[in-house]
């Protein structure tokens, strides 16, 4: 048995860290494909099929005749290729193999369809090295970010916030320069107006000598590391009743985008079909380099915002309570439509989901968190919202910003799900 030193000889621990379990509902992280058209994957009634190209190309090779050519051409010509892997592989073609025994689809890239619609334009999910779906560290960064800054704006007469970073000086800047600026600059307002400031306006002290530094170098988020998750695979757990319940399920769901009317009726706007999870598990490692953050000397005196993990979290959960609070006001303001473009768009699953007063979630993630997830724009009064969303997004004029919202169909055809909401657990 080794003895432990004395507590005044060990060596201190400048690093927290945290094991975060991570669920969600339904989820969905974009890939750098943003559309996959029909030729690049197989539909059946029941399942979507995204074919690993190099093995069925080896396998359609090895068949011999003409099926490679045969799969060239339905390609080019933007073409379903069922009836060719059929006769090439057989009335189970989804179980094929190349000649090195790889699956020509492998199991990670099958999703249940929840559609009975014919998929004509699919969102594909971001996939790690190996093929298997996963959410990005970088994502859930940039959500904490974005947490960050509405937290120190909201608050910035705590933190020491210089008053020309002030919401309200943001917002007569924003107003006298929208409108004024090319793409390339509306890109980068944030970062003039305040992130620069209230992220990367830093000096570090290290060892009583003080270092300047600019851009990624000065910004205090570098003491946070945020893991990839782990992937994403498909399995089974028992609740507490003993019921076994299906984990990180692929779909290919149909998603709505809807706004509403000013007489707040329900307008229907599109479909788009999209590879989603179901039921999230997974784990990430968070950690903050606590001697770091305290080389952090901001140059206008601004205080830092958290000390510890703990703070983190709480800054995250305090920006997701007030988005749970504003949907859950849309949600309940809005009336359905059951004859809207064809669609019944009825939201009382959406409303009963917002019932509860405290939101249940830690952040929203990803496609469908919508412009208030993203930014800091709950902030500002609802007409320089809409103003900000005209200049540098889809002009509609006339209707409040945002203006659209994305909820997810079951496969009874009823509205049923809210893309986007995620909770943390810590695990240790």
């Amino acid at each position: 048995m080794v003895a432990s030193l004395p507590s005044h000889l060990q060596k201190p621990n400048f690093y927290q860290s945290k094991r975060i379990q991570l669920t969600s509902p339904i989820l969905h992280i974009g890939s750098s494909v943003s559309r996959l058209n029909p030729f690049e994957y197989v539909q059946t009634d029941k399942k979507v099929y995204l074919p690993n190209q190099e093995a069925l190309a080896k396998g359609l090779l090895s068949k011999g005749g003409s099926f490679f050519n045969d799969y060239i051409q339905t390609i080019e010509q933007r073409q379903d290729i069922t009836s060719l892997l059929k006769q090439a592989f057989g009335n189970e073609w989804w179980n094929a193999k190349d000649t090195n025994d790889n699956p020509i689809f492998p199991k990670e890239t099958i999703s249940q369809k929840l559609t009975g619609d014919r998929i004509t334009d699919l969102r594909p999910m971001i996939r790690n090295g190996m093929g298997q779906l996963f959410i990005p560290g970088s994502s859930i960064k940039g959500a904490i970010r974005t947490a960050i800054a509405y937290h120190l704006l909201k608050h910035a007469g705590r933190y020491r916030v210089h008053s020309s970073r002030r919401v309200s000086a943001i917002e007569e800047t924003l107003r006298q320069k929208l409108g004024q600026l090319n793409p390339y600059q509306q890109k980068f307002l944030d970062d003039e107006l305040f992130m620069n400031s209230l992220f990367s306006e830093f000096q570090l002290t290290y060892q009583n000598r003080r270092f300047s530094a600019k851009g990624p170098n000065a910004d205090f988020l570098r003491t946070i590391k945020v893991t990839d998750s782990q992937p994403l695979i498909e399995n089974k757990i028992t609740n507490k009743k003993g019921q076994q319940i299906p984990v990180n399920l692929p779909v290919i769901a149909e998603v709505i985008i809807s706004s509403r009317f000013p007489d707040y009726l329900a307008k229907y706007k599109a479909s788009i079909y999209a590879e989603m999870v179901r039921n999230v598990q997974t784990e990430f490692t968070l950690t903050l380099d606590t001697e770091m953050l305290t080389w952090f000397q901001h140059q206008k005196g601004m205080r830092l915002p958290f000390n510890n993990l703990d703070e983190l979290v709480q800054i995250c959960q305090e920006f997701t309570q007030e988005e749970w609070d504003y949907e859950h006001d849309y949600w309940q303001d809005i009336k359905n439509n059951p004859k809207a473009s064809g669609k019944n768009l009825d939201f009382n699953y959406i409303r009963e989901l917002y019932e509860s007063e405290k939101c249940p979630y830690s952040l929203r993630l990803g496609w469908g968190s919508g412009m208030n997830g993203t930014t800091i724009d709950l902030l500002f009064v609802d007409e320089l919202r809409e103003k900000i969303r005209d200049t540098c997004g889809l002009k509609a004029t006339g209707f409040e910003a945002p203006k659209s919202r994305r909820t997810v169909m079951n496969p009874n055809g009823e509205i049923k799900f809210v893309p986007g909401w995620i909770k943390f657990k810590s695990l240790e």
